[in-house]
């Protein structure tokens, strides 16, 4: 898809510091992490979100994905979050399919966090 940041990543258009990637999907660091390890695993077929007619072998490769990542970046026995935003409501910033990959340290016990007045 034109224009999609993600995708110029994938045809290899836009460097990033590439952690693993396989025929389905590509993972790499955040650019603005907000977390000591903050990796992307991302579809390389454009796929706008989860729920945007995503082929199962497709999601079961995103989420085979994850251990290897935290595996690769050396969280994966202290332990990590994955995050998968959906939507305006959800501040999906890029309208492309990843899953976020985020530790290396403590994390917040609260999960989520809503906007006043919503």
């Amino acid at each position: 898809m034109d224009g999609c940041i993600f995708c110029m990543i994938v045809r290899g258009e836009i460097p990033a510091k590439k952690v693993l990637e396989d025929d389905l999907i590509i993972a790499f660091d955040d650019i603005a992490p907000q977390a000591p390890v903050h990796t992307l695993i991302v579809s390389r077929e454009h796929h706008a979100h989860i729920g945007d007619d995503v082929p199962e072998v497709l999601r079961s490769a995103m989420m085979g994905a994850v251990p290897r990542v935290a595996e690769a970046k050396g969280i994966a026995s202290s332990g990590y979050r994955t995050i998968i935003n959906t939507g305006p409501d959800a501040q999906q910033s890029v309208h492309h399919l990843h899953l976020h990959v985020m530790g290396g340290r403590r994390m917040a016990a609260g999960m989520v966090s809503f906007e006043e007045g919503r």
